[in-house]
């Protein structure tokens, strides 16, 4: 059962504002928009920090925000344009509100965003730890976006670098050719992302300043050029997902998974050739911290089918490995 909706309504127009104008002076447009809302009943338990935070980009990102109140705000470019979405917890109900072009998207698929497509049934414990870790964490489901070209290109930014370097990449760049997000969002500095005509167009020394070096700036140009047949991985099976992500070079397994287990809730879109994920992995499950994807694998088959809800279990448990190697250092792509 995917829950209810209440009826969708339209609040009073917001005074407009306009935003600042983009380099070359093309006008941002109107900051504020009328609002629709929309409330709907989860089928069960939801916890919305466990199943947006996959979404935010560092504590610093410009497209999500956690308000004071507890509120949760997402700006997203969706195929009807930028849009806003306010989330908040009402006792068994969510509440949405939403503002811009993309305003009607946004809530048309809110049950999906927050899980509605899951079935956390599906995962049946083989571990203790896993069991446990479940049973603390109901709320905990997988979200479905929708969207893949806005958790593909952070993920592209997040290729073997720091996620310090990724998170900093990610917000210059979104803040310098992204678009103030519609609706009340000034005093929270809410962007949403650029179109992919705009990604293609940012010169190379902007790259360098965020500094993203020729290899993952020219795999981001030749996503946004295919956008559109990359968003239609969204509505595909996980197989045939993957592989159409993976026509671009520069995205290999690693990108791929890391894109649609947000885009498209994929609950088996395990991550391979991540610096911590096997040593994780097999701490928890084999006490090897040791373990390489291989091994990591072997230890998840168990699971097929739900393997990135095990680790996102394993890692919600907290049973992670003491670190000891010291952090990566952060590259300076500046030439010698």
């Amino acid at each position: 059962m995917a829950g209810r909706f209440a009826p969708r309504t339209a609040r009073a127009a917001l005074p407009q504002q306009a935003g600042p104008a983009l380099p070359g002076g093309a006008s941002r447009g109107p900051r504020a928009s009328t609002p629709l809302s929309r409330e709907w009943t989860p089928p069960g338990p939801l916890d919305l920090r466990l199943v947006l935070g996959p979404l935010r980009r560092g504590p610093a990102d410009p497209t999500y925000r956690t308000a004071a109140d507890g509120t949760f705000w997402r700006a997203s470019r969706t195929p009807e344009g930028p849009g806003t979405l306010r989330l908040a917890a009402r006792g068994d109900r969510i509440e949405a509100v939403a503002w811009g072009p993309g305003a009607d998207w946004l809530l048309s698929r809110l049950p999906a965003l927050l899980g509605a497509d899951d079935d956390p049934d599906a995962f049946v414990p083989r571990h203790r730890l896993l069991a446990v870790a479940r049973h603390r964490r109901p709320g905990l489901r997988l979200l479905r976006t929708g969207l893949v070209l806005e958790s593909l290109i952070p993920s592209v930014l997040e290729q073997k670098v720091t996620t310090d370097e990724a998170y900093r990449a990610w917000r210059l760049l979104v803040r310098r050719f992204g678009a103030p997000a519609p609706g009340p969002t000034a005093d929270l500095g809410l962007h949403v992302m650029p179109d992919p005509r705009t990604w293609a167009m940012i010169p190379s020394w902007e790259w360098h300043r965020a500094n993203v070096d020729a290899k993952r700036s020219a795999t981001i140009l030749r996503a946004v050029r295919a956008a559109p047949r990359l968003e239609e991985a969204a509505t595909m099976d996980l197989p045939e997902a993957l592989a159409r992500l993976e026509l671009i070079p520069g995205i290999g397994p690693w990108t791929s998974a890391e894109t649609l287990q947000r885009s498209n809730g994929a609950a088996d879109a395990v991550t391979v050739g991540d610096f911590h994920l096997p040593g994780i992995v097999g701490h928890a499950l084999a006490d090897h911290r040791d373990a390489d994807d291989t091994e990591m694998l072997t230890l998840l088959a168990p699971y097929a089918g739900q393997r990135h809800r095990a680790t996102r279990l394993i890692l919600l448990s907290g049973r992670v490995p003491a670190r000891r190697a010291p952090r990566m250092a952060p590259r300076d792509i500046a030439p010698l």
